[in-house]
C-alpha cells in the first residue's frame, strides 16, 4: 500500500476494533506496515469501514494560477465518501491507496484523525503566506464520518487563527453545526460557502447520490447560511445529459435555488474520466439502459462531451439564470471552487493593514482582482 506521509500513533478510545479473519489480516499487513493506526467498523455505521491514520501533512498544494498569483491549497480530512455519488470525480483517488474505486470508495473511508493538529503546525511556519485554502475539493468534509470524528471545527479554527482565508464546498447538512464558528471566523478572514446540489428530482437524486442528504435538506442549509450572514453559492455540478439538462429541470432547480436564498449558481456538464466512467455507465445500464447509446456517443472522444453539446448547455443555463435573477461567482483558478476572496481584498488591506481581514496575503499586484478570474475554458465546461 502506498500510504505515503502517514505514521503510526495513538488510537481513538471509542472506536471498535474490526473483527477480521486470518486471511483478511494478511491482506491488511502491508497497509499496517505503511502507517495505519487501525481499522474500525462502528455499529452505528452499518457496512462502513474507517481506516484511521495519522497524517504527516495536511496542506496540499494545487498547481495552478501563475505569475504573481498564489497557488491554491486544499485540506482533505477524509478519503473516500459515504455520499456514494455514482458520478463522483474523486473515485480514482482511492486507487492510489490500492482501495476499490467502486463500492470501496463509498464504504472504506480513510480518516486523518490528527489533521487539525498537523494543519495548525503547518500554518505556524514562517514560510506560510496565508494563501486561500479550499475544503471539499476532493471528498466531502461534511460527510457522515464528520459526525463521528468532528475534524472540521479544529480545521476551521486553525485556519482562522493563522489569518488564512477559506472556502468550503459540501453536500453535507452538518455544515449547519459549524455556522456559528464560521460566522466568528468571518470576522477575521474571508469565508466562502458553497453547497453542491446537482439534482432536483427526488427519485433520481436518491438513485445517483444514495448517501447524501436530500435536495430539500441541502436547500434548507443554504437558507440557514444566508440567515447567518453568508452569501452562499450553489454548484449544480454535474449536469447530466438527457437527465437533468431539460428546461423543466433547470427551471425547477433555479427557482428553488433562488427561493432558498442563494444568489449565484455555477454549472458544468458531466465529466467521465477513467475510473468514474465505468461506474457511471454501469449505473446507467441498470437504471436507464435506453440512454447508454446516447452517452457512448457523447463521450466517445474522451471525458468531456463535445463542444457542441457544451455550448448548447451553456446557453440553456445562462438563459435560466437570467430568468430567475441568479448570478455567477468567480472560481479559484487553482482549486476550481468558489474563490475565498483574498485577492479581491488585497488593495483594501494594503491601504489598511489593521483592517478586519489583516491576515490576508499581502504584496499582491494592484490588478490582482482582475487577474484572479478563472482561466478560460472550453465552451460549456463551467458556466
Amino acid at each position: 500500500m502506498r500510504w505515503s506521509g502517514q505514521t503510526v500513533g495513538a488510537q481513538q478510545a471509542d472506536a471498535l476494533p474490526e473483527l477480521v479473519d486470518t486471511a483478511a489480516l494478511a491482506r491488511r499487513s502491508a497497509l499496517e506496515r505503511s502507517g495505519l493506526v487501525r481499522t474500525v467498523r462502528p455499529p452505528e455505521f452499518a457496512g462502513i469501514t474507517f481506516h484511521e491514520v495519522l497524517a504527516k501533512s495536511a496542506l496540499n498544494r494545487v498547481p495552478g494560477g501563475g505569475g504573481s498569483l498564489p497557488f491554491g491549497h486544499t485540506v482533505n480530512p477524509y478519503r473516500g465518501c459515504t455520499h456514494a455519488c455514482v458520478y463522483c470525480f474523486a473515485r480514482p483517488t482511492h486507487a492510489y491507496l490500492d482501495l476499490d474505486t467502486g463500492e470501496g470508495f463509498d464504504r472504506e473511508i480513510v480518516v486523518k484523525v490528527n489533521v487539525a493538529e498537523v494543519l495548525a503546525r503547518e500554518l505556524r511556519r514562517p514560510s506560510w503566506s496565508r494563501d486561500p485554502v479550499a475544503l471539499g475539493t476532493n471528498t466531502d468534509p461534511y460527510q457522515r464520518a464528520e459526525g463521528r470524528y468532528g475534524l472540521m471545527p479544529g480545521i476551521i479554527t486553525a485556519l482562522t487563527e493563522s489569518g488564512t482565508p477559506l472556502s468550503i464546498l459540501t453536500k453535507g447538512t452538518l455544515l449547519r453545526r459549524d455556522l456559528p464558528l464560521l460566522a466568528r471566523a468571518r470576522e477575521h478572514v474571508p469565508v466562502e460557502l458553497s453547497m453542491s446540489i446537482a439534482i432536483y428530482d427526488d427519485a433520481l437524486q436518491q438513485s445517483l447520490e444514495p448517501g447524501t442528504p436530500s435536495t430539500e435538506a441541502r436547500l434548507a442549509t443554504i437558507t440557514a447560511a444566508a440567515a447567518a450572514g453568508f452569501a452562499p453559492s450553489v454548484l449544480m455540478m454535474p449536469v447530466l445529459p438527457d437527465l437533468t439538462d431539460t428546461r423543466a429541470h433547470l427551471d425547477t432547480a433555479f427557482e428553488r435555488i433562488r427561493a432558498a436564498g442563494a444568489r449565484s449558481v455555477m454549472a458544468s456538464a458531466l465529466h467521465l474520466k477513467p475510473g468514474v466512467r465505468e461506474w457511471y455507465l454501469a449505473w446507467l445500464e441498470r437504471e436507464h439502459p435506453a440512454l447508454v447509446p446516447r452517452y457512448r456517443e457523447l463521450y466517445a472522444g474522451g471525458p468531456h462531451p463535445p463542444a457542441g453539446y457544451r455550448s448548447w448547455l451553456a446557453e440553456r443555463v445562462r438563459d435560466a439564470r437570467r430568468r430567475h435573477g441568479l448570478g455567477s461567482r468567480p472560481l479559484d483558478p487553482a482549486t476550481g471552487t468558489v474563490a475565498a476572496g483574498a485577492p479581491l481584498r488585497t488593495r483594501a488591506l494594503a491601504a489598511d493593514p489593521s483592517g478586519p481581514h489583516r491576515g490576508v496575503r499581502r504584496g499582491m499586484p494592484a490588478d490582482a482582482s482582475a487577474a484572479a478570474s478563472p482561466p478560460a475554458t472550453s465552451p460549456g465546461m463551467l458556466f
